[in-house]
């Protein structure tokens, strides 16, 4: 269809219409979530939450916009499951609390020592088993949608939310360019199968069986590895999280260097 065909169609649709004919999408985005998320995530929670954001787009779509109606509603549906799951949070505290603690001691060993931190030696300083270190990492990966994007309730650190851009004041417009920057460089100093692994989940939207597939290895083992990869951006990000904004510059006042020049220089 045209974009002019579409014009005509949606000035004749009322609301109620547009919402019906676009329903089977909302299932669409949300089984296509689900193959991302835990077994204990409801996926008629994110059919109702979509219905929401497809409803929200129906009455605030404007005829003008270059994209499609079905874009501009798939944007809006998706984002409306992700708020929700982000409000829904279905991960007990003391995994929270673990995986603080994991990530203060990576940023310990990586701040001391200018390189990736070992597991080995995350495990002996944790004190715990290789065993109870990989569940840990289990839990990261499917602690929240997007772990980084939600603070933990005992956190004294902004969230670190790319928001749509829509909405923002200027303040918030420079903050969270700053953010994304930082953790596009925070991403880009993991080791390589880490990365690689983030850019299959988020980028490809790949699921953890078809990056196992990929790889090469069991499901479990990427599972681990996208929850290593979350652990070490949290520490690298810690600054950032605990940063506050000068209310008048629009600047983001770091304690510390961005997350790669704080860290002492590799050997």
């Amino acid at each position: 269809m045209s974009v002019a065909s579409e014009y005509l169609q949606l000035q004749r649709e009322s609301t109620e219409d547009m919402v019906r004919r676009h329903a089977p999408l909302v299932r669409r985005i949300a089984y296509h979530l689900m193959g991302r998320l835990p077994p204990s995530v409801d996926v008629e929670d994110l059919v109702q939450a979509g219905m929401i954001g497809l409803l929200e787009a129906a009455r605030n779509f404007a005829t003008d916009r270059q994209a499609s109606f079905e874009t501009y509603a798939g944007i809006r549906i998706r984002g409306a499951m992700l708020d929700e799951l982000r409000k829904t949070d279905w991960t007990p505290r003391s995994v929270h609390r673990k995986l603080r603690e994991v990530s203060e001691v990576v940023r310990q060993i990586e701040n001391e020592t200018g390189a990736d931190a070992p597991d080995a030696e995350v495990v002996r300083r944790l004190g715990i088993s290789t065993q109870e270190y990989h569940q840990i990492l289990a839990d990261a990966a499917s602690a929240r949608l997007l772990s980084l994007s939600t603070p933990d309730e005992d956190d004294e650190g902004a969230a670190l939310d790319v928001a749509d851009q829509e909405g923002l004041g200027p303040q918030d417009r420079i903050e969270q360019e700053g953010m994304r920057q930082s953790l596009i460089d925070a991403i880009s100093g993991l080791p390589e199968r880490e990365q690689l692994v983030m850019s299959l989940y988020y980028e490809q939207e790949l699921n953890l069986k078809e990056i196992g597939a990929v790889l090469g290895v069991t499901e479990s083992r990427v599972c681990q590895i996208h929850g290593a990869a979350l652990v070490r951006l949290r520490a690298r990000m810690t600054d950032w999280r605990a940063a506050p904004v000068n209310s008048e510059s629009g600047t983001v006042n770091r304690k510390g260097r961005s997350p790669e020049s704080s860290r002492a220089p590799r050997r």
